[in-house]
């Protein structure tokens, strides 16, 4: 087995090895993040065969924990697309703040829809509401643009069930309760910073919304849109219910320790609670027919299989990082500068900038710190949700052009190359700053 310094070197290669598959060979993520576990194992000198079975066991441990809750999360997402539900929660939002501030509305309504939607996803469906609203209100398109890709991107990185902080909770090992709660708290600050950035800097310049389309058309297109509170249970419902299991959990035991705790131990579970949510679904459609049955669900499978294999190729690389000792090593050696919350915060950056994708970000870096947790003073079960926080943070610094965030937000809204990295990338930069600033509080506040 290799030890010493080249065990770093050896992690370097790797990191290196996955952005460059990913960005210029466009290798898929999950191939690039297979290969480097390969590489990490056999390069530190491990037995071939135990390198396989390390490899074999990281992939299945991570996919039978969020498998199914990332197959459920993702239907529900496409449900919400398809019934009008998405435009539903943003009327009831335009109805609270009002018709006067729509970038303000855009923000929050992005800040909701990303909890279960991917950003880009969710970009794209309220597109032709952004520019509606956006003629219809006299206000730049760079400024809507810029707070709704903001609002999205939030809570894309830091609230399940996404499947990217999914993916880094689970690899940290952090309760998924503690991680929703404590990921809605931190987008808050996150996605007033997207805002007052679209709303001091991007208004400078104007840009006028090619919409085809009006905002009442629009309602129209969908006829019927489900009620706000059939609209917002598949989403709400499996939050309040993962959050009852941590509250149920805590030492005090509030609910006791008879039946209401096993019940909400039950429905609490990730995977329960998710698939409770994907039932509720079936309340904004009509009629139940083959095409929502089958046809709405297969969209969902498909859209999150990808999604899977990634992540459960990351667990493959985490379980060869522990094997190989790379990570004990890393942490050893990490121990001298005492960067804390902030060295997560700083690999997932690196990678996101890199290479692009949030979602390779959050489940490579959180794999690398897992072990490192100890070190880092973060070994306890509020530092393993600190330190899911710093990695979603790291997660969105910066949207570029390797992202293809980035083109769906310039393409979408009208916004050429220079200025939708003026207006978008330098608010995702924004946001991860004032994200971690948040998370640092908290860290001194509760550890």
């Amino acid at each position: 087995m290799v030890q010493g310094p080249m065990l770093l070197v050896i992690l370097v290669i790797a990191i290196v090895m996955i952005v460059v598959l990913i960005s210029k060979l466009k290798v898929h993520a999950f191939l690039a993040l297979l290969a480097a576990a390969f590489f990490v194992g056999l390069a530190a000198g491990m037995n071939p065969v135990e390198v396989s079975k390390a490899v074999m066991k990281g992939f299945g441990g991570t996919a039978e924990k969020i498998g199914i809750v990332i197959i459920a999360g993702t239907i529900i997402g496409v449900f919400l697309e398809k019934t009008g539900a998405a435009l539903t929660m943003a009327e009831t939002v335009l109805k609270v703040v009002g018709a006067k501030r729509p970038a303000l509305a855009m923000s929050i309504i992005g800040y909701i829809t990303s909890i279960p939607v991917f950003c880009d996803s969710g970009f794209v469906i309220l597109s032709a509401l952004n520019k509606s609203l956006s003629r219809k209100s006299g206000v730049s398109m760079a400024v809507m643009a810029t707070a709704l890709s903001t609002g999205l991107y939030a809570t894309h990185t830091l609230v399940p069930p996404t499947p990217g902080p999914i993916a880094a909770a689970n690899n940290l090992h952090a309760d998924l309760g503690m991680v929703i709660a404590v990921g809605l708290i931190v987008a808050i600050p996150v996605t007033i910073a997207g805002y007052l950035w679209a709303t001091k800097f991007a208004s400078h310049y104007e840009v006028i919304a090619e919409s085809s389309i009006s905002y009442e058309e629009l309602l129209e297109k969908y006829k019927n849109l489900p009620s706000a509170f059939s609209a917002f249970l598949p989403l709400v419902l499996p939050i309040v219910l993962i959050a009852l299991k941590s509250v149920a959990n805590f030492p005090s035991l509030p609910f006791g320790n008879g039946m209401l705790k096993l019940t909400l131990d039950f429905i609490g579970e990730p995977m329960v609670s998710l698939l409770l949510g994907f039932l509720c679904c079936f309340t904004l459609v009509p009629k139940l027919n083959e095409e929502v049955l089958s046809g709405w669900v297969s969209d969902g499978l498909k859209d999150s299989a990808a999604i899977i294999m990634i992540t459960a190729a990351g667990g493959s690389l985490g379980a060869l990082l522990a094997a190989s000792k790379i990570a004990d090593y890393l942490g050893s050696s990490l121990a001298a500068f005492n960067l804390g919350i902030f060295l997560p915060f700083i690999i997932a950056a690196a990678l996101k900038t890199a290479q692009g994708s949030s979602t390779v970000a959050l489940i490579t870096t959180s794999a690398i710190v897992y072990p490192l947790l100890g070190t880092l003073g973060l070994a306890t079960p509020t530092g393993a949700v600190l330190a899911t926080m710093a990695v979603g943070c790291g997660a969105m610094v910066i949207s570029h052009a390797n992202d293809s965030y980035f083109w769906v937000v310039s393409q979408f809204s009208g916004l050429k190359v220079d200025l939708a990295y003026k207006c978008h990338s330098m608010g995702t930069l924004i946001q991860g700053l004032v994200g971690i600033a948040v998370v640092y509080v908290l860290k001194i506040a509760l550890i």
